[in-house]
């Protein structure tokens, strides 16, 4: 069986779990503790990030990298065109989610964390003391700005990256508009690398991703609260209730730290 070496709140993990799901293969995934973990992956892969695969005795690092090989040695229920200019339009999408969409997503999400009480403890673990939630859940924005401030997401960057966002959003609402999918009539590599890039702005429910109690279903306020932008979140939701596959039908996770912060990836 296939092994995803994974952190559970990566969005290029849930890239690849999307894609393993539609593409109906098997898998295992297993959970990297961030830090000594990681040495084991680096041992496996020569590099530290992840998602790595695990086929047999092959070895493969970075989602794009994965989801060709997957394509190649799965090619039931493709994932890329093979007219050559709607393959450059999935490519060219598939990077821009990953090189656009995620890091902007990390940041507001950051933000929302720090300015939103009811956000901020949702995404604390569901075994955490109520007087320790309460304690996080009243802190002071401008405190959490500080402290995002230190790690490069202050007040405007979080600003910028809301409002290129929604140029992002309206982009997808418009490419959606005449077509089930972003490249026509059926899914491709595009569409699940958007889905998985988005997920930081509008968490999946509790059964596809093992993520805190709570989170399911919630977003960032300013954007997935836009009357406009409801389409793209009930299109995102059509294609996991099409094709994500509940986690409880697979073999559980390897030991691990469990859901990793959502900061790290």
């Amino acid at each position: 069986m296939l092994e995803l070496y994974q952190f559970e709140a990566s969005s290029f993990a849930e890239k690849i779990r999307l894609i393993l799901d539609y593409k109906q293969v098997p898998y295992r995934k297993v959970e990297v503790t961030p830090g000594v973990g990681q040495v084991e992956v680096f041992q496996m892969s020569g590099q530290r990030q992840v998602p790595v695969l695990k086929d047999g005795e092959l070895v493969i690092p970075d989602s794009t990298a994965i989801a060709l090989h997957l394509e190649k040695a799965y090619p039931d229920r493709p994932l890329i065109p093979t007219d050559p200019k709607q393959k450059g339009l999935c490519l060219a999408l598939e990077a821009w989610a990953d090189e656009a969409i995620v890091p902007k997503a990390r940041i507001v999400m950051v933000g929302a964390f720090k300015q939103h009480p009811n956000f901020r403890t949702a995404l604390l673990p569901s075994f955490t003391p109520g007087p320790l939630r309460d304690l996080v859940g009243a802190l002071p924005g401008d405190i959490l700005n500080l402290v995002g401030t230190g790690v490069g997401f202050g007040p405007e960057d979080i600003k910028v990256a809301t409002a290129s966002l929604r140029q992002d959003l309206e982009a997808l609402v418009l490419m959606l508009q005449n077509s089930p999918y972003l490249l026509g009539e059926q899914p491709s590599l595009a569409d699940f690398a958007v889905a998985a890039a988005t997920m930081y702005l509008k968490f999946p429910t509790a059964q596809y991703v093992d993520l805190p109690n709570g989170i399911g279903g919630k977003g960032v306020p300013g954007l997935v609260d836009v009357p406009e932008f409801q389409a793209f979140f009930a299109w995102r939701d059509r294609l996991y209730s099409d094709f994500r596959t509940a986690r409880t039908n697979v073999p559980p996770a390897s030991p691990g730290s469990g859901p990793t912060p959502i900061s790290i990836d």
